[in-house]
């Protein structure tokens, strides 16, 4: 009764808690105006494109005024990115993208994400800029920076060099971000700039050549410069009232967090091998239940991850091969041969499994040398193991017996019975031996035993 009454007491005193610990922006009246207030760091991804796009519509459906997005990003998935962008062009209340804290950046994806929306802001000490796509397979495009100019000065590029896709690529990108520009009333030239030549701009300078609409020192100034500034929705000019608004943050929930954990490339490396290993090891040993189920799952969460993100399917195949001599191996010992092959093809179809060089959406090198060190070690036992199993002497079986020593129970000449193991067994000798002789036995034959008398072992009856 006693512990009934302090559970009582501690679900009851907890419910109070829950209610006086409800943020303060949940005691505002709904008639009062609501900022949503949303931070995206890092890589953008399908993660941050499931939080953003969940936390427009819940904006949306609590009749927020508008949606502030506080940026910091070093850029991302084009997929991901015109995802965002594709629901801020159709958003019925108008998007904030504001680059903070200082210091912070929107490169490459983040610069698009900054023409599509209503209002662009940045915080002092920020940049924007260098959005040149990157290329599947890592090359570089024509105009980006990083690329080796190894033409003579003068000499017109050859379109060879230039490579049809990137052109394709390069050009698909200036048209749309041009059309942002143009959407939103924001300096074209630049935007074509900013992908053609990776060029980039500081807050002071994006402000002055009209890529960027204010420059705010925090989130409060941000709603003061906001107040009175119109906006254009769907082709109606809309003025914006932040006058006594207050901010309501919104975190991701714990489906948005799941998905950021496992579509982190070295997350979904971790889990294939931890899944791939793990059914391996059930088919070995059918009935241990614990790593076949617990490798299905992982494999599958690795196999969902991977749907999302850029995989290049020749490195999947590539460590699948490699995880395969490995495990071939240890069951069928080559000295080596294909351990290392496998080892090889493990390392290169690691490097490559990621199709992209965005920052952010690569494999880690240490973590995929530790796994293909792991691996060596594995396979390193296993044929240390094999080796020693080879030298190793015969311990039951037909061939056990040869070259054994057995003591003769009776004295005959030609069939009788020695003592070995144990056990009385039928013996055959080509000389007479005696009781109690050491013999050694040379063959086999059905259940007999062919055997001879040990060199020395000559002991005489003594009168």
């Amino acid at each position: 009764m006693v512990v009934r009454t302090l559970l009582l007491t501690v679900i009851f005193t907890w419910s109070f808690s829950g209610l006086s610990a409800t943020p303060v922006t949940d005691s505002f009246p709904s008639s009062a105006k609501k900022v949503v207030f949303i931070t995206i760091t890092g890589a953008i991804g399908p993660a941050t494109k499931d939080y953003f796009v969940r936390s427009l519509e819940k904006a949306t459906n609590s009749g927020a005024a508008l949606l502030i997005i506080q940026l910091n990003t070093p850029g991302g998935l084009d997929s991901s990115m015109r995802d965002i962008n594709q629901a801020i062009l159709s958003s019925s209340i108008p998007i904030v993208t504001y680059v903070a804290p200082s210091g912070a950046r929107a490169a490459s994806a983040g610069t698009y994400m900054l023409y599509a929306s209503h209002v662009a802001a940045m915080a002092p000490a920020t940049n924007l800029g260098a959005a040149t796509p990157v290329q599947i397979g890592g090359s570089s495009f024509p105009g980006d920076p990083n690329k080796k100019n190894d033409q003579k000065q003068g000499e017109a590029p050859s379109q060879d060099s230039k490579g049809a896709m990137s052109r394709k690529m390069i050009n698909d990108a200036v048209a749309y971000i041009r059309g942002l520009a143009e959407l939103r009333g924001r300096n074209v030239e630049w935007a074509e700039k900013a992908v053609r030549e990776a060029a980039s701009l500081s807050a002071k300078d994006a402000l002055e050549q009209n890529v960027v609409d204010l420059i705010a020192i925090d989130l409060s100034d941000l709603l003061k410069q906001l107040h009175g500034k119109t906006v254009t929705i769907h082709g109606t000019e809309r003025q914006l009232d932040t006058q006594g608004m207050f901010l309501e943050q919104m975190e991701p929930d714990w489906r948005n967090r799941l998905l950021s954990i496992l579509t982190d490339p070295n997350v979904a490396y971790i889990l294939m091998l931890i899944g791939i290993y793990g059914l391996i090891f059930e088919f070995s040993n059918p009935g241990a239940l614990i790593p076949g189920i617990l490798g299905a799952i992982c494999l599958l969460l690795a196999l969902f991850a991977f749907q999302v993100l850029p995989i290049n399917y020749a490195g999947f195949g590539l460590i699948l091969l490699g995880l395969a001599l490995m495990i071939a191996e240890a069951f069928a010992p080559s000295f080596g041969a294909l351990g290392i092959g496998g080892v090889v093809a493990f390392v290169i179809g690691s490097i490559i499994l990621m199709d992209t060089d965005v920052p952010g959406f690569g494999v880690s090198l240490p973590l995929i040398g530790t796994f293909a060190l792991l691996s060596s070690a594995l396979f390193t036992v296993v044929l240390v193991m094999a080796l020693k199993a080879r030298r190793r002497p015969v311990v039951s079986g037909q061939e056990e017996l040869i070259g054994a020593t057995a003591e003769v129970v009776n004295d005959f000449d030609g069939d009788g019975f020695v003592h070995l193991h144990g056990e009385n067994w039928s013996a055959h000798a080509t000389t007479p031996l005696r009781k109690d002789q050491t013999v050694r036995v040379l063959k086999m034959d059905g259940l007999t035993l062919w055997v001879e008398p040990l060199e020395g072992d000559n002991k005489e009856e003594t009168s």
